[in-house]
């Protein structure tokens, strides 16, 4: 099952004003990774190989990977049966628009709908 794995069309138009008006403002997208089980993560070769794609296309746009953490269980909220965090940094807006024609990105995209069962990205400030 495919559940909240791509921007609707409401998200996309506010990051597509947000990247006009914010003159390369940078940016931290956190995502929230439930992972396939025959992804085996963290060993499965599937998951190091989409981990490989994700940091080669970010920095083909000038962002990167700040960090990456197994969630160990949810204390509030449901969102049990996560695997992982991952914090991205992104010079801009426009920079995190541009990643799906960032070199390599095809077969990023291409793990990603192998690889994640179902992801929430939140937007944050620049962490500082």
């Amino acid at each position: 099952m495919d559940r909240n794995n791509t921007s609707t069309n409401q998200q996309m138009a506010r990051l597509e004003k947000l990247a006009e008006a914010s003159e390369g403002k940078p940016l931290v997208m956190l995502n929230i990774n439930r992972y396939r089980p025959e992804v085996n993560f963290p060993v499965g070769q599937s998951y190091l190989s989409y981990m490989e794609a994700i940091t080669h296309s970010i920095e083909a746009i000038g962002g990167s990977v700040l960090w990456r953490a197994e969630v160990q269980g949810t204390v509030v909220g449901n969102l049990e049966g996560f695997h992982e965090l991952l914090a991205v940094w992104y010079p801009s807006h426009k920079a995190f628009l541009d990643l799906p024609n960032a070199d390599g990105a095809k077969e990023m995209f291409r793990y990603r709908r192998t690889c994640v069962e179902e992801a929430h990205i939140l937007e944050l400030p620049e962490i500082s």
